[in-house]
């Protein structure tokens, strides 16, 4: 018998910065998962997308990596209808979510993938095709032995900037201290971006970035939270 370890393949190695914890999707939610996903879902494939035509027009495109209820998502797509987005999300009830946001709302410019994110970008995203893209609230991986699990390192602060177009933006958001330090010392070391707000400043929040309930809830908490804009300059 061939060694399976020999087989696996180098995506099924990796240390993957999520858990699957699917929960329960509600029936509205999954009848606005069957509604809207033939026309709003995607499916990662060998091929990268032809961006102008899966939006039907050309404008310039922004990423969510991990939308998870997908508010945030929402309220960029219906504040800013001259932009494309595309979210992508592991968990299938926050998809659900955010198809019935679209529903509600009457969006058009969002595109959807329920899929590692890693893959995606490898499989389906155009270099130098995205304005910006944003990592909102990743899951901090707060004990000591998981902090490895973290999505924000070295290679995939690198691999961000090949999908950025010049001047685009890598937006990051944390209400963890220790997180939002390493994520400044990861971008910071990176050679391809410039802190926006300086060197090693955080930016206020940005009037695009939604205020959140569950930021909210942290601010009354008296919970701090960090954003972090870098500017790819290659």
């Amino acid at each position: 018998m061939e060694n399976q370890d020999q087989l696996a393949p180098t995506a099924m190695r990796r240390i993957k910065s999520f858990v699957l914890r699917q929960g329960r999707m509600s029936k509205a939610q999954q009848h606005a998962l069957n509604q809207a996903w033939p026309k709003f879902g995607l499916e990662p494939e060998d091929k990268l997308l032809d961006l102008a035509a899966v939006f039907g027009r050309i404008a310039p495109t922004y990423l969510e990596i991990g939308f998870g209820m997908g508010t945030s998502l929402a309220a960029m797509a219906q504040a800013n209808p001259d932009r494309n987005y595309i979210g992508i999300e592991v968990h299938r009830p926050g998809v659900g979510a955010l198809c019935k946001l679209i529903e509600e709302l009457g969006l058009s410019n969002i595109r959807l993938f329920n899929h590692d994110a890693i893959e995606v970008l490898e499989k389906s995203i155009p270099p130098a095709s995205l304005a910006g893209v944003y990592l909102f609230f990743p899951d901090p991986w707060h004990k000591s032995r998981h902090k490895k699990r973290r999505i924000l390192n070295a290679e995939f602060a690198d691999k961000i900037a090949h999908y950025l177009e010049t001047g685009g933006e890598f937006h990051m958001a944390t209400d963890w201290q220790d997180y939002a330090e390493q994520m400044m010392d990861v971008m910071s070391a990176a050679g391809r971006y410039e802190n926006k707000a300086g060197i090693n400043q955080y930016m206020p929040r940005p009037d695009y970035r939604p205020l959140t309930k569950f930021e909210q809830r942290g601010q009354r908490l008296g919970h701090g939270v960090w954003d972090l804009i870098f500017v790819n300059n290659k």
